[in-house]
């Protein structure tokens, strides 16, 4: 089965554009020809616009709605990611796997235009064969990208600068917070990758995420958009493997399954004078994970949300 996740996203971000002043967005084409789509910098952008954004990072393979939360009795504003295909999804699109670096400029990619830039290692044990016209990436950041560094990314996908999009929106806003909080199922499945499991067998993924409020500056944000994943997201995965192989991964899957955890993120960052290599990876993770076999309908659960530390977190 071949899906091309760069024009489904194109197509959810044509969407995006033909209702950006009720979204609150900025759509410019730069001098090259591509398209840029500002969802939270120089303008409002919103909770709508992140959901959309969401969407589109997970090339048009995924769904995000809006859902109450309740953890340990304690009600958030959030969020329900479904997708039913989660490696293609989750990690072939979503996860923010490409720094890009040019200059004085920085931020993290995610979105289906990686798939045609394969500059990961990760795509070698997906079954990602992208084609596409259009190239769709997602940034969080809170500068646009200069139109050098669209040319040369358009170049590296394959596709004419006309033919991308770009999609930004810094940590610090509405948008970001949303598209953050969104990565709940993405964050397992990528712990799954790191535990050397198949993700290729993972049939389906379902999570729930707090939405964090917004924090003032994107240092802040960085730490209760974390925060409410590894504190409070909660996933189920169905996946088609052996109940024994579930069963002793699951206990290594949730955040508190790492060393680091019990403190909010932004102290943990902190302690490692702000270089995220020195985090225990293990930590990258929801705070609860249930893990369902597609042949005996078994179900096998670890971790628990924390409640305390996410009020910490979120009351800044």
């Amino acid at each position: 089965m071949t899906l091309s996740l760069n024009e489904r996203a194109a197509a959810l971000a044509d969407r995006l554009a033909d209702d950006a002043d009720a979204l609150r967005v900025a759509v410019e084409a730069m001098p090259g020809g591509t398209r840029l789509i500002d969802c939270g910098s120089a303008v409002p952008g919103g909770l709508e616009a992140g959901r959309r954004f969401a969407e589109i990072t997970m090339g048009g393979l995924g769904s995000v709605s809006w859902t109450p939360v309740v953890l340990d009795g304690r009600a958030f504003s959030g969020l329900t990611v479904v997708t039913d295909h989660p490696p293609l999804a989750c990690l072939g699109a979503q996860y923010a796997g490409w720094q890009i670096k040019r200059d004085d400029y920085f931020a993290m990619a995610s979105g289906p235009g990686r798939a045609l830039i394969r500059a990961e290692d990760l795509y070698d044990d997906l079954d990602v064969d992208e084609q596409a016209d259009h190239a769709v990436l997602c940034l969080e950041t809170r500068d646009a990208p200069s139109d050098d560094l669209a040319v040369s990314v358009a170049e590296r996908a394959g596709v004419a600068p006309g033919d991308l999009t770009l999609i930004f929106a810094p940590t610090a806003s509405l948008a970001g917070s949303v598209q953050v909080a969104a990565r709940v199922v993405e964050t397992a499945l990528h712990k799954l990758h790191e535990l050397e499991f198949d993700v290729r067998r993972v049939v389906s993924g379902y999570g729930t995420c707090p939405l964090p409020p917004v924090a003032a500056d994107d240092g802040a944000a960085i730490g209760r958009t974390n925060d409410a994943v590894l504190y409070g997201g909660q996933v189920e995965l169905t996946i088609d493997a052996p109940d024994e192989e579930l069963e002793a991964v699951v206990e290594r899957l949730p955040s508190s399954a790492s060393k680091d955890f019990g403190e909010p993120f932004g102290k943990v960052l902190k302690d490692a004078d702000w270089d995220f290599y020195k985090i225990d990876p293990l930590l990258f993770s929801p705070a609860e994970v249930r893990l369902v076999g597609v042949g005996s309908g078994r179900s096998f659960h670890a971790g628990s949300v924390a409640l305390d530390v996410l009020e910490r977190s979120f009351r800044g």
